[in-house]
C-alpha cells in the first residue's frame, strides 16, 4: 500500500464514520423530540385546565370585591366600575410585560449562537493550520 492510498482510505473511513454518527444523532434527536412533544401535550392540557379553574376563582373573588364595596356603602355601579377598572389595569400591565418578553430579540439563543461562532472559528483555524 502506498501512502496516498492509505490517506485516502483513512479519509474515506472518516467520512463513513462521520456520516453514520450524524445519522445516529438525527435519529436520537427525532426520538427525543417525539417524547418531548408528548410531554408538551400533557403539559398544555394541564395548564389549560388549571387556567380555567383559576379564572373561575378570580371571577368569584371579583364578585366578592364588588359585594364588599357595595356593603361599604358604594352604589352597585360604582363598585363594579372600581373593581373592573382595577382588574383591567392589572391585566393590561401583565399583558404588556408578557408581550415584551416574547419579543423575537429576547428569544434568540445568544449563548448558543456565540458558541457556534467560536466552534466555527476553531474549525477554520484547524483547517488552515498545516
Amino acid at each position: 500500500m502506498n501512502a496516498e492510498r492509505s490517506l485516502s482510505a483513512v479519509l474515506s473511513d472518516l467520512l463513513t464514520e462521520f456520516t453514520a454518527l450524524f445519522r445516529t444523532e438525527i435519529r436520537l434527536a427525532r426520538t427525543e423530540m417525539s417524547e418531548k412533544i408528548g410531554q408538551m401535550g400533557t403539559g398544555i392540557g394541564l395548564t389549560a385546565a388549571g387556567g380555567f379553574i383559576l379564572f373561575a376563582g378570580l371571577l368569584v373573588l371579583l364578585a366578592a370585591a364588588v359585594g364588599g364595596l357595595l356593603k361599604a356603602g358604594l352604589p352597585l355601579w360604582l363598585s363594579a366600575l372600581i373593581i373592573g377598572a382595577a382588574t383591567l389595569a392589572i391585566g393590561a400591565t401583565l399583558l404588556l410585560l408578557g408581550l415584551r418578553r416574547l419579543d423575537a430579540k429576547e428569544l434568540t439563543p445568544k449563548r448558543t449562537a456565540h458558541q457556534l461562532e467560536r466552534d466555527a472559528a476553531v474549525v477554520r483555524y484547524q483547517v488552515q493550520t498545516p
